[in-house]
């Protein structure tokens, strides 16, 4: 049956086209309801022998060129799914947008004539004493009080950062020192980043750093005033997970079907971790009370650190997530490329074969991240002769072990969600002169 309907032609740098690009009509031949790819250019030759997937749907010989993209038809459907959850997002970001006279008093950082001061050491501290001899920035020699613990790390050269505290003149001096000055390091390591990235990512990467930009703007901005103004915390980390992933998305990855579908099979692993989030933490009671933060937070604010807990999870969900959902679809995009005669069900199995290598790779990679970030706890306990059954089960211990599962779970689930929605957005097989003959006599 010949197709008259939503064939294009046109391709971005990405290889399928903008969901509002403009369109270009050709005619093809038969495919399914998705199939709405129009005529190829992408630089295959074909013959009526097999594609490399088990069937004889013609032999593609791979030429310079773009990856199919999608048609007008699918991207409307895309566009018709992603609308409501748009809106719903948008509505939900003005439902929870904190208000100034609800939010708790902020906690005073110094004391009533103390002052935050920058000083460059002269020489290492005296640990008879506890005092260093510093330089402050406009000038002035003082003698900074330095803690025990620090004694030995302060060395001429070093920054330091010190408070200058009245009350303090009973040790020494006034002037205490309480860390190092590090925007310079950071600065370097920053700056290295960002350089490291625009040369291997190019424009891609520029944009990649702008979305991320924008991204810890959105938790800055939105999610901590909102929580520690009373909003509820789980709507709060969906409606702040769905405004990033929309826009680091497609500033990364610009405006096409490929990473609509990515979006789509992204908000599925967070809705789904969501949930999951919420099933372990009241199964498992946590309370979100084991570290100091969490305690100083109860203290001073209303915030339910169960669902502070629960935030943390979705929100911690969104890189893994997209990393794979990016990975799955470019990846059954790519298979299309390479193989313009495989089925839909062929593309998912093939793309489904990365996916599990990607799965493995990604629940180790979260795992030891863990492990890395609780390295210091997990010193403490085995250090201590309680019964391993016993340490498993603390608090403290209880958050790293659901953090990790539950993200985990989330991860493997939107793996087959984002392959089977790109094996159905990418164009459809490609009809094959050897393959329509055959059919015809048929």
């Amino acid at each position: 049956m010949a197709r008259t309907g939503d064939d294009f032609d046109g391709r971005d740098g990405d290889g399928d086209e903008p969901l509002e690009a403009p369109a270009r009509w050709r005619p093809r031949s038969a495919g399914d309801l998705w199939d709405d790819a129009g005529g190829d250019d992408s630089g295959f030759h074909r013959a009526g022998r097999d594609d490399g997937f088990g069937g004889a749907r013609g032999h593609a010989h791979l030429h310079e060129g773009p990856a199919p993209r999608a048609g007008a038809r699918t991207r409307r459907i895309l566009w018709m799914i992603l609308a409501p959850v748009l809106a719903l997002t948008l509505g939900g970001l003005v439902l929870l947008w904190p208000q100034a006279g609800s939010m708790p008093e902020r906690l005073p950082f110094l004391g009533e004539g103390a002052a935050v001061l920058q000083a460059t050491a002269i020489g290492p501290a005296d640990e008879a004493s506890g005092l260093a001899a510093a330089q402050l920035d406009d000038g002035s020699l003082v003698e900074v009080v330095v803690p025990p613990e620090a004694l030995e790390e302060v060395g001429a050269g070093d920054r330091l950062q010190v408070f200058d505290v009245p009350e303090a003149a009973g040790y020494g001096s006034t002037y205490v020192f309480v860390d190092f000055a590090r925007e310079l390091p950071l600065g370097l390591l920053a700056g290295g980043f960002v350089l490291v990235v625009l040369l291997v990512a190019r424009w891609r990467g520029l944009a990649a750093i702008v979305g991320l930009t924008g991204a810890f703007a959105t938790i800055w901005g939105f999610a901590l005033p909102a929580i520690l103004s009373g909003r509820p915390a789980l709507p709060v980390a969906l409606v702040t997970a769905s405004i990033i992933m929309f826009v680091v998305l497609y500033v990364a990855h610009g405006l096409t079907a490929r990473t609509t579908t990515a979006l789509l099979g992204t908000l599925i692993g967070l809705a789904l971790t969501a949930v999951l989030a919420v099933l372990a933490t009241d199964g498992a009671r946590i309370l979100g009370t084991a570290g100091e933060e969490s305690r100083l937070l109860l203290s001073q604010t209303g915030v339910d650190l169960s669902d502070l807990f629960i935030c943390g999870l979705v929100l911690a969900g969104m890189g893994v997530l997209n990393d794979v959902t990016i990975t799955q679809a470019s990846a059954v995009w790519e298979l299309r490329a390479v193989a313009p005669g495989a089925t839909r069900r062929e593309l998912f199995a093939r793309a489904m074969r990365i996916g599990r290598d990607h799965i493995a790779s990604t629940v180790y990679t979260i795992a030891f991240a863990y492990v890395g970030a609780a390295l210091p706890l997990l010193m403490v306990l085995s250090l201590t002769d309680a019964p391993l059954g016993i340490q498993l089960t603390t608090g403290e211990v209880v958050e790293e072990i659901v953090r990790t599962l539950v993200g985990s779970i989330g991860l493997v689930l939107a793996i087959p969600a984002t392959t089977a929605i790109a094996a159905l957005v990418v164009p459809g097989p490609e009809p094959v002169e050897g393959v329509d003959a055959v059919r015809s006599t048929r």
